[in-house]
């Protein structure tokens, strides 16, 4: 089963780069504790009015802030380096301005984020230069990326004091997971690498029932979130979110608008800006084009996240929050493993 959630940015009303790191993330805490698998940020269309306005220029080349000229891009950078080991952000991430108080943040202290002294049968690791060949014998690197032969075997650096080989070349300094090898101490050094195997980020999840952390990719509009799925057979239960929803007391109930929350195994909840999900509609040309005029016309269920509410408006990050707590229930009864 996979937990699916989505934020829109929610970052312009944040007017310093310590308070637009600190809602990144608050999210991101969100994220971790309720086990969301897939994190999309999407464009609404009302940052563009807000972009490059007596605010520094986007310089992603040589590390220049995106807070202010580009919040989508800023919250996944501050989303990717958190849910990333922290032994492999050194690695994985170059110095930038977007992460200059990420390491004030609190940690997310994933299942994947473990410590030297843990046993896991499975470990996040990232490719190193030096090659072996499948017995774990160091092998020549002179050779060109795109020549090298498919029987070599790569190097894994796991955060243990053991490397791990791997009987598949993989290009330097890119992130995998492993599986690791039964009745093997690599806790300890060793004269030669560990024989492992890459598996698929979800294989930690769907084999063992480890929560793995979260992916994040963008979206241009909120269509695009779901036409562009990366799931095999997309989203098959959708929610989107509005004050002016049914309250998501009645989803839990199954009794709203009479039709019960059926079993799935891909959810996607979608949660607004500050000016809501309205404005995301009318910015989307796809939508306009295809005659959606109401969000809610796109979702299964469209509910209203905190009935009654004492401040006018709920910012993204406390609805994350409040949504997932609210929705826990129907995650464990519907969905499926």
């Amino acid at each position: 089963m996979s937990r699916k959630d989505l934020v829109n940015e929610s970052l312009h009303s944040a007017l310093t780069p310590e308070l637009k790191t600190l809602l990144a993330g608050r999210v991101a805490r969100a994220l971790a504790v309720f086990c969301v698998d897939e994190i999309v940020v999407f464009d609404d269309g009302q940052g563009k009015q807000q972009k490059n306005v007596g605010k520094p220029h986007y310089q992603n080349a040589n590390g220049g802030f995106t807070g202010f000229s580009d919040p989508n891009y800023f919250l996944m950078h501050i989303l990717s380096y958190l849910e990333t080991p922290p032994f492999l952000r050194p690695l994985l991430f170059p110095m930038h301005s977007d992460l200059r108080f990420a390491g004030a943040l609190p940690s997310l202290d994933m299942p994947h984020h473990l410590k030297r002294h843990e046993r896991c049968p499975y470990r996040e690791g990232i490719t190193i230069e030096e090659r072996t060949d499948v017995g774990g014998s160091k092998k020549p690197k002179k050779r060109k990326r795109e020549e090298v032969d498919s029987k070599e075997a790569s190097l894994v650096d796991v955060g243990l004091p053991q490397k791990i080989s791997v009987p598949v070349a993989i290009p330097p300094k890119t992130r995998v997971t492993i599986k690791l090898p039964e009745n093997s101490d690599i806790l300890v050094p060793g004269d030669s690498p560990a024989i492992g195997s890459v598996v698929a980020p979800s294989a930690p999840r769907e084999e063992a029932g480890h929560y793995w952390g979260y992916s994040v990719r963008a979206a241009s509009s909120l269509s695009a979130v779901i036409t562009e799925c990366t799931y095999q057979g997309g989203y098959d239960l959708t929610i989107g979110t509005s004050e002016r929803g049914s309250p998501i007391s009645d989803l839990s109930q199954d009794v709203s608008g009479g039709r019960p929350v059926p079993r799935f195994n891909h959810m996607l909840i979608v949660f607004g800006g500050v000016a809501g999900l309205e404005v995301a509609v009318e910015a989307d040309s796809e939508l306009q084009r295809m005659g959606v005029k109401k969000p809610e016309e796109l979702f299964d269920y469209w509910v209203n996240l905190c009935p009654g509410q004492g401040s006018r408006t709920i910012r993204t990050e406390e609805a994350v929050w409040i949504g997932l707590m609210g929705l826990g229930g129907i995650v464990v009864s519907k969905g499926l493993k």
